[in-house]
């Protein structure tokens, strides 16, 4: 279906996750700074939380998320009283503004740690913010998902859960660092539908080593005969310059940008095919999903979870390494386990890094939002002029097109979407980032 420009391809450019992206991060941003910021938020704003638990119980080769392994229970037990204090320092500032409306927890792997760990985290989240009817969502690993971890999901009414299933194909499974066979993401699978889990995400990739067209196909296959509510089809980075652990996949075993094109492109048929709705370039779900439902209504929003249906514009992240985000600023907490722990223990909100979001970047932000979301965006005469001229090549191939002041983008163009947006963002001259390929 799309045509192959390996002349728009070529440049690494951001997921857009976040205006301004991490790579504009600074040291500038204090803890007096996020104070501000959470002191602003409106008595019943709409509050969405994420807590980072930075640990797995093995590491996988290919894996760019901050993360450790989850080996000693001491430096758990630390973390995780650290990420409760947080909680409680979060709560204090608040002093009962916002209305918290989901939670999310991320990692890492949150069940690397022990189930009643989990359900306790809840609990203190409930007990200092009142969150008793926000939606629950959960990242997942199926090689430590066992009976207990099964029952407190069951328990606690988790909405949503995200499997890190990434391929199904045993010798790409090796090539990558992460065994799991086929019945254990069955096993994750049908535990999860029982606990009471509505939407179940799987995360795929493609571009990994000894990973062809066939071995792809089985894996959409067999996540289609799962019934998967949701999937996630990433491009794998290989950045071993800044992943020291991706060095042990050997750059030699990595399908080149034209096979990645062609693997990004056979998803979205196999999965639109299979009656899947394609939301954004990496996305996709069944039509009955509250994401598919978003998109159809013009909901979708994009945060740090990717594409989501959640429409609050205050997300506070807790633990090591979490991003906030606030109308008027982003940011990172310390991202360092040991020195986040010291600065929580210590009475202070553990954030370091950042940016203050100016009217500018608001603007940008959500015109780029708008185009990875909806397929357009109305950039205003001014904007227009600024990116015309960058654009001409992609308008030229038929990618985009512009309708008065509105950039669409065409079907030909969805999988160039992050670099057509690329266009809007005013820093990208400026910091190159350590960004992946656009597929």
């Amino acid at each position: 279906m799309w045509t192959y420009h390996p002349e728009l391809l070529g440049r690494p450019v951001p997921r857009y996750t976040s205006y301004p992206t991490a790579a504009e991060f600074h040291d500038g941003i204090s803890e007096a700074d996020m104070a501000a910021a959470i002191d602003a938020v409106p008595e019943e704003a709409p509050l969405s939380l994420y807590l980072h638990i930075p640990y797995c119980k093995e590491i996988c080769w290919y894996c760019g998320c901050n993360t450790g392994a989850a080996n000693r229970g001491g430096r758990l037990t630390a973390y995780l009283e650290a990420l409760e204090t947080e909680i409680d320092l979060i709560a204090d500032r608040l002093a009962g503004r916002g209305r918290v409306r989901r939670i999310a927890f991320g990692g890492g792997s949150p069940n690397a740690i022990a189930p009643w760990r989990f359900v306790h985290l809840v609990e203190t989240l409930e007990r200092r913010l009142g969150v008793g009817d926000a939606t629950l969502s959960i990242e997942l690993d199926p090689r430590t998902l066992d009976r207990a971890w099964l029952d407190a999901i069951a328990g606690l009414g988790v909405a949503s859960a995200s499997l890190g299933v990434q391929t199904f194909a045993p010798q790409v499974q090796a090539a990558i660092g992460r065994i799991q066979p086929a019945e254990m993401i069955e096993r994750a699978t049908d535990g999860l539908r029982m606990a009471g889990v509505r939407s179940i995400n799987f995360d795929l990739m493609y571009g990994l080593p000894h990973q062809g067209v066939a071995e792809l196909d089985d894996s959409l296959t067999r996540t289609i005969a799962l019934g998967a509510d949701r999937i996630a089809v990433f491009g794998y980075a290989h950045l071993p310059k800044l992943l020291p652990r991706q060095r042990r996949i050997d750059d030699a075993d990595l399908p080149d940008l034209r096979t990645r094109f062609d693997q990004s492109a056979y998803a979205h048929d196999r999965l639109a095919g299979a009656g899947y709705r394609a939301i954004g370039f990496d996305h996709f779900a069944q039509p009955g999903d509250p994401l598919a439902q978003a998109a159809a209504e013009g909901r979708l929003r994009r945060n740090f979870q990717g594409f989501t249906d959640d429409d609050c514009d205050y997300l506070i992240g807790m633990g090591a390494s979490a991003i906030s985000q606030f109308p008027g600023l982003i940011a990172q907490n310390e991202k360092m386990a040991g020195r986040y722990r010291m600065l929580a223990f210590s009475g202070r909100l553990p954030a370091r890094r950042g940016i203050m979001r100016s009217a500018d970047d608001r603007r940008r932000g959500r015109i780029i939002e708008q185009l990875l979301c909806q397929g357009s965006a109305d950039l205003g005469a001014d904007m227009v002029a600024q990116v015309q001229g960058a654009l001409a090549q992609a308008e030229a191939a038929g990618l985009a097109r512009f309708a008065g002041n509105r950039l669409e983008l065409t079907v030909q163009g969805l999988p160039y979407a992050r670099t057509i947006a690329s266009a809007i963002d005013a820093y990208r001259d400026i910091s190159t980032g350590g960004f992946s390929r656009a597929v």
